[in-house]
């Protein structure tokens, strides 16, 4: 899941505009092979190309289907496929994050996948994740990618300091901060605004935007104003870097953290790669990773996140069934190692995680902390109920509206996308 990147590939939007989708594709004739179109929604330059890589090894070993890639920035691909499926134009295969999976199933732009090729091998993949790919008792989607966050540190800036272990609290990690900053003069922490990054806060206190079961509003709960205090307070004191509102805050802290200018910073592993390539990381084992820290409650998480591969129910039989061996295909234990050891990525099944992807210290890591990620509720709603939460934080983070206010308007708008959910 990558959180807060905006795409900046000019060609892979005019691609899109400019490609034929779905079973609309006029691409094959009855004669020769089915085209069916893949929206990827990765990082175009860290991670596609190892996926146009397969694509064509896939074609290499089915002559009878041919694969119209298309890269779609992540930050837009809800709403263009969204738009797209309702007017019968979607893509044949979707990269879906996982938040969007019920989203689409209910609305039946997926296919239910259940008993179908592409979950031939069903066993192998980590239950959590399939549970996390249905609705209402049926699966539309294949554990592609998982993810989590940890609290990633510079070892040697821990080192310096003579702090010995990661920080397991909130407090712990202040009084790191402030010892960092005494002993090296870098700043200990820099935090997001962002509201994915700050559920971790709300796990911390036991609690969450919603409680789905109970059909509640708990964002503006008592425990809730405590996690987002203590989310506040970290942006404030010695080796606390302040807050960064800008447009380009997420590209801000991860350069920082790469070059050393600051010791620690909550990330997921989508940004493996990246951070080898920064000179704090030539040396990979300087890389530390742990489970985020705990809240008042004790207890310690971050959302699971990822991505599944999906299939447009849209789609005519010939392309469907094209879409379901091509999903097997990239969806196997050996597509899923090349993945892992070409992007950093996290498997979604057990088989893949051979002694080669293990050995990478920053698939090792992160594979250590997923135990402690937590699984989002199966509302189709969920993953929009971040979106006023992600303008009101930056306004508290920021010094332009307090606490109270911010999480009470943010309240209000979540009340609009889930009406029958009460306060």
């Amino acid at each position: 899941m990558r959180r807060g990147i905006a795409a900046t590939a000019l060609v892979a939007s005019l691609a899109l505009a400019a490609t034929a989708c779905g079973g609309d594709d006029s691409g094959s004739d009855s004669s020769g092979p089915v085209t069916i179109t893949w929206w990827d929604t990765s990082n175009a330059t860290n991670e596609a190309p190892t996926y146009q890589a397969l694509v064509k090894e896939f074609e290499a070993a089915n002559k009878d289907v041919k694969v119209k890639y298309v890269n779609v920035p992540f930050d837009q691909a809800q709403n263009k496929f969204d738009t797209a499926a309702g007017s019968k134009g979607a893509p044949d295969i979707l990269r879906s994050e996982v938040g969007w999976t019920p989203a689409f199933a209910k609305k039946s732009f997926f296919l239910p996948l259940d008993g179908t090729e592409a979950l031939a091998e069903q066993d192998k993949f980590k239950s959590n994740l399939l549970e996390q790919a249905k609705y209402e008792g049926k699966t539309y989607g294949v554990p592609f990618v998982t993810d989590t966050l940890a609290l990633v540190y510079n070892k040697a800036l821990f080192e310096k300091a003579g702090i010995t272990e990661a920080p397991k609290t909130w407090d712990d990690l202040k009084k790191a901060a402030a010892t960092i900053k005494g002993k090296t003069g870098v700043d200990g922490y820099w935090g997001s605004t962002q509201a994915y990054y700050a559920q971790s806060f709300l796990y911390g206190e036991g609690t969450d935007t919603v409680d789905a079961g109970a059909k509640k509003i708990t964002v503006n709960s008592p425990e809730a104003k405590k996690a987002y205090g203590t989310w506040l307070s970290l942006f404030d004191g010695k080796g606390l870097h302040k807050a960064d509102t800008t447009a380009d805050a997420y590209a801000h802290i991860q350069d920082a953290f790469v070059n050393g200018k600051v010791a620690a910073i909550v990330q997921g592993p989508w940004e493996i790669t990246n951070f080898y390539k920064g000179s704090a990381f030539k040396d990979k084992s300087n890389l530390g990773i742990a489970t985020v820290p705990a809240g008042s409650s004790g207890k310690a998480g971050a959302p699971t996140g990822g991505h599944n591969l999906s299939v447009y129910a849209g789609s005519d039989e010939a392309h469907q069934k094209a879409a379901l061996k091509f999903v097997k295909f990239m969806t196997s234990a050996k597509s899923q190692e090349t993945i892992a050891l070409k992007n950093s990525t996290l498997p979604t099944r057990d088989d893949a995680y051979t002694a080669q992807v293990k050995a990478d210290p920053g698939i090792a890591g992160y594979q250590g902390v997923l135990s402690a990620a937590q699984p989002r509720p199966a509302l189709p709603e969920y993953s929009s109920l971040w979106g006023p939460l992600d303008t009101e934080l930056p306004k508290i983070a920021g010094g332009k509206v307090s606490l109270d206010k911010g999480l009470s308007t943010a309240e209000t708008s979540i009340a609009k996308l889930v009406p029958d959910f009460s306060k």
